[in-house]
């Protein structure tokens, strides 16, 4: 194998492989793609409801934890990130949310131009195939799938209706700029199956000769030529090899992976760097800074006379009909996304745009990976889409084998404090409303017990957990202590950009996968138009 190549992408996540597919379509480019993972050649990878034994396994998860949250009672997370083809879109939920308008608007005003939410649009479209067709807002034909979910719950239509009865209205779209409103999130599946970045961008590419895509290859540090980025230190299964970039290194590795690698190729906050021992090539303070992330606050009640997953699951005629199921119509809990219905409200009067996001699950337990309860249950989780709360992801030794402490922070600001108690609040008048009173809810958590803003507060760091959007950590401005410029270019060095999520200045209002898609199509424009 040559060792040189025009492009070197470092992590075949889901920037990694649209950047590969798109970097190759002209036939001009050879385009190596590191990923440190296996392929995803993986039965649970396919099967929806199979992220539930993709998180936290050492095949397809780099297994990360959180420092302990001080807000959050003191608990270490789980923080899953994809070591895949495909990255964590091959075991995140698949929901397809880009967020709001006003989220591309703001990136620009903070001095990034060509981000606002006319320029981003068509690459939302480029990608898309819409099950509905393309429109104003959505696109087809392209490698992307976004299908309606193939299940419906009563007790989460019956939700939707309370939500309606509280003065959110219903939509069945929640892509075109405002997504005030509530109803099934449509999902990246393709007739029941997991659609991940690796069969939308890489299996159309994989045969091209300019292509070159190396798994079980994990990046070092960088290498440079001075101040030139020349390529990328390796350990490919097993064997230390130094790959060489003639045009440039990108590196699509993901909040918590791109600023790792920068931090220890000496591009980051030089005290830090100089403290474990690691020759200090740019000072770049914000490397591994302005961590932003969703956290959920797990509201969950009993239910009387409904069919939940609790009880189907929790018999063997039940778990047998649910597969049966899947294997002949590709459809039912095996088939569904973590979350199936989803709202967009707002916490208080004073925001002008939604700033809570609801996944709504017909479900409950302890804790993720832990079983479902055996009564009747649903589970309405909120999060505030906006967190003023800032952590850090930062290298603790100069070994590129150790994980780096991250510390997202949660909760420490009085703001992100009184939006979670309002959003309790608010999560008690949906289960109030005259359409859940069939069910006769009970709250279990947090526990009607808790009332005051302090008691609520606390509550949520009891019961809260990620659902795993990291950005920023790599942040994209025109100011000089950002990390890279508005056309993704690394400051201080040459030869080196960041495509990923990490270098969203802000965080968007949703799920954060198709916005870093979005990020990797408007990448490979600026590439190729040397930009």
């Amino acid at each position: 194998m040559s060792m040189e190549f025009d492009y070197v992408i470092v992590g075949a996540g889901t920037a990694g492989c649209a950047l590969a597919n798109r970097l190759t379509e002209n036939g001009k480019h050879q385009v190596l793609l590191l990923e440190a993972g296996k392929h995803d050649l993986y039965h649970w990878i396919h099967i929806p409801v199979g992220y539930l034994y993709c998180i936290d396994n050492p095949r397809t998860d780099w297994r990360f934890r959180t420092q302990a949250q001080p807000k959050l009672n003191g608990r270490s997370l789980i923080y899953p990130r994809g070591k895949v083809l495909g990255g964590c879109s091959s075991i995140n939920g698949m929901l397809y949310l880009r967020g709001q308008a006003a989220d591309y608007d703001q990136w620009a005003e903070l001095g990034n131009d060509g981000w606002r939410w006319q320029d981003v649009l068509p690459y939302f479209k480029k990608s898309e195939d819409y099950h509905a067709g393309a429109d104003e807002f959505h696109g087809q034909g392209g490698p992307w799938r976004v299908d309606k979910q193939r299940l419906r719950w009563d007790v989460l239509e019956d939700f939707q209706a309370g939500c309606v009865e509280q003065g959110i209205p219903a939509s069945n779209d929640f892509n075109r700029g405002d997504n005030f409103g509530v109803g099934y999130f449509e999902v990246n599946q393709r007739k029941g199956w997991r659609w991940n970045t690796a069969k939308a961008f890489l299996r159309p590419a994989k045969n091209r000769p300019n292509l070159t895509v190396l798994t079980q290859a994990q990046a070092l540090m960088l290498s440079f030529d001075g101040q030139r980025v020349s390529g990328v230190e390796i350990v490919h299964k097993g064997q230390r090899k130094t790959v060489s970039a003639r045009a440039e290194t990108i590196l699509t590795s993901g909040a918590i992976g791109s600023p790792a690698l920068l931090q220890h190729s000496g591009i980051g906050p030089a005290a830090h760097l100089q403290s474990l021992g690691i020759e200090v090539k740019h000072d770049a303070p914000d490397v591994g800074h302005n961590l932003q992330d969703h956290l959920q606050i797990r509201c969950a009640y009993k239910l009387k006379n409904a069919k939940t997953l609790n009880t189907m699951a929790n018999s063997l005629i039940g778990q047998m009909m649910i597969g049966l199921e899947y294997v002949l119509k590709r459809t039912g809990p095996m088939s569904m996304a973590p979350s199936q219905l989803g709202a967009f409200a707002y916490s208080n009067d004073s925001v002008d745009r939604p700033d809570l996001e609801y996944h709504v699950q017909p479900l409950s337990l302890e804790a993720f990976g832990q079983p479902l309860h055996e009564f009747p249950a649903m589970t309405a989780s909120v999060c505030h889409l906006r967190p003023e709360s800032r952590g850090t992801v930062l290298i603790q030794s100069a070994n590129p084998m150790d994980a780096p402490a991250i510390d997202p922070n949660y909760l420490a600001t009085e703001g992100d404090r009184q939006v979670a108690a309002n959003a309790i609040r608010l999560t008690r008048r949906l289960m109030g409303s005259a359409a859940m009173q069939k069910y006769s809810p009970i709250e279990f958590k947090p526990g009607d017990e808790f009332q005051s803003d302090e008691e609520l507060a606390i509550a949520a760091g009891q019961i809260a957990s990620t659902i795993f959007h990291p950005v920023g950590t790599a942040r994209m401005g025109s100011d000089d202590r950002s990390v890279v410029d508005p056309t993704l270019k690394v400051r201080g060095v040459q030869g080196l950009r960041v495509v990923d999520a990490s270098v969203m200045p802000l965080i968007t209002s949703g799920n954060t996968n198709s916005p870093t898609l979005m990020i990797a199509e408007k990448a490979a424009d600026l590439i190729l138009s040397g930009r």
